[in-house]
């Protein structure tokens, strides 16, 4: 898959040494609000009106320099934007300071796991069975995550504009993709080879190989999110209840006659080797 992802290469600094200066022009605008106004009631008015209104313009220009500060943790990234334009993605940890005109949403870098519940699908052969999956999923492109999914609207309460929800959003896309995924590989094998086709890959047989192509699919379609597929396995696999008992009869049936045979394979045997 190719990555869409761009490291970010704009000016980004230390964020306790921000975190000082910005404390530091706080108190100092303060103290100068507080000069500028005692100097105005001992002049009457007459001077001290530019400090006053140059100490309010350094208070709203540290308020805005406080939106600047960002804490990142290890396996995390913000991905930051100019005015809607992509600007690429951080993910270094740590405590930072960037220009706060840029804006920041932040992703989750860490592995995630979805249980499955078991779909009822129809087999190969027209036998309905019951079929679960377990999936080890992370983000790895943070510009295909964010900007070619809709994860700002897929969220049901909210906009989608926090991590949880977001990543809550690409949850959901990856369970319907995996269910989607799942069917289709079901669809593709027997259950079992009780239809005669010895040799062939099964479900039940073949659980390796099955997984494998599993991922695969699940590679194809989680691409276009950005989502690598660390693992999948299939860790359910039955009939589904309405034949169940109908198959358990005819494995039982089958035992019944495989155990025949070796009977009189047997005796078959022993003639044979008395009349040698």
């Amino acid at each position: 898959m190719e990555t869409k992802e761009v490291k970010f290469a704009g000016a980004v600094a230390n964020g306790f040494l921000m975190l000082f200066v910005n404390l530091a022009v706080l108190v100092l605008s303060i103290v100068g609000i507080v000069y500028a106004i005692i100097h105005l009631e001992s002049s009457g008015g007459e001077t001290g009106g530019e400090l006053l209104g140059g100490s309010i313009l350094l208070l709203i220009a540290n308020i805005i320099m406080w939106c600047g500060l960002m804490e990142l943790e290890p396996n995390e990234a913000r991905v930051i934007t100019w005015f809607g334009k992509y600007a690429g993605t951080f993910s270094q940890a740590g405590y930072y300071w960037i220009n706060p005109f840029y804006g920041t949403k932040k992703l989750s870098l860490r592995a995630r796991n979805l249980d499955v519940e078991p779909l009822k699908v129809n087999d190969k052969v027209g036998n309905p069975v019951m079929i679960g999956l377990v999936l080890v999923w992370k983000l790895k492109d943070t510009y295909r995550a964010l900007f070619e999914v809709d994860t700002q609207t897929m969220a049901t309460s909210t906009q989608g504009t926090d991590v949880k929800s977001i990543m809550n959003a690409l949850e959901k896309f990856v369970r319907v993709q995996s269910d989607a995924a799942l069917r289709q590989v079901a669809g593709q094998y027997a259950y079992d080879d009780e239809d005669g086709s010895a040799g062939e890959l099964t479900l039940r047989s073949g659980s390796e190989d099955i997984n494998r192509l599993l991922e695969e699919k699940l590679d194809d379609r989680l691409a276009l999110a950005g989502i690598e597929v660390i693992e999948a396995r299939i860790n359910y696999l039955a009939y589904a209840p309405e034949i169940a008992a109908v198959m358990l009869r005819r494995q039982q049936a089958d035992a019944i006659i495989s155990a025949r045979e070796k009977i009189v394979e047997g005796a078959v045997s022993m003639v044979k080797m008395a009349i040698d």
